[in-house]
């Protein structure tokens, strides 16, 4: 499903800061940080597939698979798999001194759903021990799983404004809740993110939306994916939250990403973002 969801919001206040850590000392660990793009490194693959199954009947295969052109330093895939607007499942892992990862899980589910896919495929590149540059890419996949195939049309069109409908209030109750005004703001879902941060931005060029998607990303696996962190400093899981909304500031100062957990508290991540006029 590809729509823009119309969302309103007026002011701003409180909001929860993701971190960018700065790098001092090489050192491996599960995670993402974003450095400058390496222009001549590249993907040779990066593919994102959702497949339904024959057997056992309403099961899919969700399968990730990225290849770098080379071996890198340090090498991550963050995927996260959404039903209906909410968050099912998540995929990480990362290797060292490897070009090539590769993830894979069967789901079975027992009722209509449109599962949206999203993976952030990121490289880690140490050309010296001062020099340390990245290499990124994103892809997408979806399918719709039906219980039945009967008035099959008309069951996705439910299913799509059913979530429409869902986003809309769930993002339009956070806007309140956080008193944001929408029109300092470009606002994305994350399942649309994909495709227009491809080439570049609206008002972007193509490396400002480079830093734009690293250090989202950045973010979203230190902050979300590996749990919701809260302003008193509580950690809660991320399954059964809303897809995100993604909001870039027009001054290109951060971007901020608006949640509502799963027992429907509004949740607002804000990353500076560092990104040149």
């Amino acid at each position: 499903m590809k729509r823009t969801y119309l969302v309103l919001g007026v002011f701003i206040i409180v909001i929860l800061a993701f971190t960018i850590h700065q790098y001092k000392k090489p050192e491996v660990q599960e995670s993402i940080t974003y450095f400058p793009i390496d222009p001549k490194v590249s993907f040779k693959t990066a593919q994102t597939t959702l497949t339904k199954m024959n057997k056992p009947a309403n099961t899919f295969q969700w399968k990730e698979s990225s290849t770098l052109d080379r071996k890198a330093y340090l090498r991550q895939d963050a995927a996260l798999l959404y039903g209906n607007g909410r968050l099912i499942d998540e995929l990480w892992n990362w290797k060292q001194n490897t070009a090539v990862i590769e993830q894979e899980k069967r789901i079975t589910m027992d009722k209509n759903v449109l599962l949206q896919a999203i993976t952030f495929h990121h490289a880690e590149l140490h050309e010296t021990e001062n020099q340390i540059f990245s290499s990124q890419a994103m892809s997408s996949d979806q399918i719709y799983l039906l219980t039945s195939i009967a008035d099959e049309e008309n069951v996705k069109k439910q299913l799509e404004q059913q979530i429409e409908r869902t986003l809309q209030l769930s993002w339009n109750k956070g806007l309140r809740h956080f008193s944001i005004n929408l029109s300092n703001y470009q606002a994305f879902p994350l399942s649309e993110f994909n495709e227009r941060s491809k080439d570049s931005l609206p008002g972007f060029t193509k490396s400002e939306t480079a830093a734009i998607v690293g250090n989202l990303w950045e973010g979203l696996y230190k902050n979300y994916i590996l749990g919701i962190k809260k302003a008193e400093g509580a950690i809660e899981n991320p399954k059964g939250s809303t897809l995100p909304l993604i909001l870039i500031a027009n001054d290109k100062t951060h971007l901020l990403v608006l949640i509502e957990t799963a027992s429907g508290e509004p949740i607002l991540l804000r990353q500076m973002m560092a990104v040149n006029d």
